[in-house]
């Protein structure tokens, strides 16, 4: 699964890279280095100029809630357990199905964390884990791959700005070898030669859009035990832990 990730490049940055021609951000948010979910997130989206427009799809830059909220949910506490969406089922979901056909983003990350049950325990008998860093090994940012959603707030008027509710989900897919012994799971990452192809609407949802990353593309390494609080936040939560210090 992705239960955390961080995201630390800033708008600029983020339109550079993938080639963003419209800003829809209302502030640029601050750097996160602990994302956890229901926090907004930058995605990268491709939509019409405006609803009536019958132009193509311009690549914009959004902010969205991390926790997908489905168009017909009539609660959008269900957000909050829709975090991920396994790449293996997600274009027969209910949940997911509509959002994968024509409702695609990627989600830009500097890297995201797992943790790795140790040999040791705690008061509880239970096994501590290790958090682990996982990142491009080029340095360059991650693209994630995932799904968004725009649910109506029926407690809104017609006229308030905020009657809709972006929010996004996670594809997560079978680990590679290298990184399956931190977690069986891991976010579907989007190569740079798929994105126009992933992020297209026009584009219907297949399957054979769903590329696992070549083996070798990220690193991991242990961090400190900080980042398991959300409360903490801030670069030193993504600096190597030195080896002899990481829990067995």
């Amino acid at each position: 699964m992705c239960g955390r990730y961080a995201s630390s490049r800033q708008p600029d940055d983020l339109m550079e890279e993938f080639e963003v021609v419209e800003d829809r951000t209302p502030a640029p948010l601050a750097a996160d280095y602990n994302v956890a979910p229901t926090k907004e997130v930058y995605a990268v989206v491709e939509r019409p100029p405006s609803r009536e427009s019958e132009e193509p799809p311009q690549r914009q830059l959004r902010v969205l809630t991390w926790g997908l909220v489905p168009s017909w949910a009539k609660d959008p506490s269900i957000g909050n357990r829709m975090i991920n969406a396994r790449m293996e089922t997600v274009a027969e979901k209910p949940a997911y199905k509509k959002a994968f056909a024509v409702r695609r983003c990627l989600l830009p990350a500097d890297g995201y964390f797992e943790w790795y049950p140790t040999s040791q325990t705690n008061a509880k008998g239970k096994p501590v884990k290790q958090p682990y860093f996982i990142r491009p090994t080029d340095g360059g940012v991650l693209a994630m791959a995932g799904l968004y959603e725009i649910w109506r707030d029926p407690t809104r008027a017609e006229d308030d700005p905020d009657r809709f509710r972006w929010t996004c989900t996670v594809l997560t897919t079978q680990a590679e070898d290298s990184l399956g012994h931190i977690h069986d799971r891991m976010p579907l990452m989007v190569e740079r030669d798929r994105w126009a192809e992933w992020l297209d609407p026009r584009v219907g949802g297949e399957l054979s859009l769903l590329v696992p990353a070549a083996p070798g593309a990220l690193e991991a390494y242990p961090v400190a035990p900080l980042v398991s609080n959300v409360r903490n936040n801030g670069p030193e939560l993504v600096e190597p832990l030195p080896l002899e210090d990481a829990l067995a």
